[in-house]
């Protein structure tokens, strides 16, 4: 049964948030009602724009997926942080057969995948504490098809959504919605360097298809054309394994 969660009157925590998506999310979640946003993120200078524009319903938080304690302090600071957005991510642009593929695998699975279960074990028991509310994690397409250019980052991305998935059965215990995001190119630093921005769409399709996902209570977020185009392939797949609960048979 997918559970329906409404952004209004809501306090939220969004990673990355000084630039692309994340600062959309900001935007986007204030715009819809959230009573504030935590924008998480590496320079505290880097989100004085959104301070600025928002005043007291923005405050900027320290938070560096790489290190542990900087999330653990973070958490201390915002117990009343009702959904958290683990947007930011690293791209280290990788294939195979790179000689430092190992290393740029090391380092995006590190940040992806490590960032987003360092940031779950902080925030989860807030969330518990606040009625359960939201944890969602921007996954990628690529986390369902690997692109030999960011093969390595693909990896990371799989690995992020595998782990997703695990948090959407289990914080369902404590009545927190979980959703998993999978953007195609976006209109961000990381897509202008891929030069991929002819088919880029802007990261308020990403922003707004979380909000409309927070709603209907869909555990996948699949917002632009490209993503679109998979969801389209995998949505009976998604629905029947992953979304199911296949050992109940």
């Amino acid at each position: 049964m997918n559970v329906k969660y409404d952004i209004k009157n809501k306090t939220a925590l969004v990673t990355g948030a000084n630039r692309g998506i994340g600062k959309v999310i900001v935007k986007t979640f204030l715009e819809k009602g959230a009573k504030k946003v935590y924008a998480a993120v590496r320079n505290l200078d880097s989100a004085a724009s959104l301070v600025e524009q928002y005043g007291e319903r923005v405050e900027a938080i320290y938070i560096d997926l790489a290190k542990p304690e900087t999330i653990t302090a973070a958490a201390q600071q915002t117990k009343d942080v009702e959904v958290v957005v683990n947007n930011a991510g690293v791209n280290q642009r990788s294939t195979p057969l790179d000689k430092d593929a190992l290393n740029s695998l090391n380092f995006e699975m590190d940040i992806n995948v490590g960032g987003l279960i360092r940031m779950v074990q902080a925030f989860a028991p807030i969330l518990k504490t606040n009625s359960g509310g939201a944890f969602i994690q921007l996954n990628s397409v690529a986390s369902i098809k690997s692109f030999v250019p960011i093969a390595t980052y693909s990896a990371s991305k799989a690995a992020a959504y595998s782990i997703t998935q695990a948090l959407r059965d289990q914080l369902s215990e404590q009545g927190t919605v979980v959703i998993s995001v999978h953007p195609g190119p976006i209109a961000t630093d990381m897509i202008a360097a891929s030069g991929m921005m002819e088919m880029a769409e802007p990261p308020s399709i990403v922003a707004n298809g979380i909000v409309a996902a927070l709603h209907s209570g869909d555990f996948h977020v699949f917002p632009d054309k490209m993503a679109k185009q998979i969801e389209g392939a995998y949505q009976n797949f998604a629905e029947n394994i992953i979304e199911a609960n296949i050992m109940e048979g």
